[in-house]
């Protein structure tokens, strides 16, 4: 299994609408995505602060993505 990247946040911003979220509520710096089949996330966005491997991996183990499938969409 590859090495999780620390990505900031906007960068995970963008696996996830290729994921089919879209942004639909924000509190503060706390931006919510959700999908079509419900699924709901929150991303924090501290400027331009990196999330934590922890932070991604708790997110993506939520929406059912492996560390493999997020690595290929972050390089897409």
């Amino acid at each position: 299994m590859p090495k999780l990247p620390i990505v900031k946040a906007r960068e995970f911003i963008r696996v996830l609408e290729k994921l089919g979220f879209y942004h639909f509520h924000q509190v503060g710096s706390h931006a919510q995505f959700k999908n079509t089949a419900g699924l709901k996330v929150t991303v924090a966005i501290h400027g331009s602060r990196e999330l934590g491997r922890k932070t991604i991996k708790g997110i993506l183990d939520d929406i059912n993505v492996s560390v493999e499938e997020f690595i290929e969409l972050l390089r897409k």
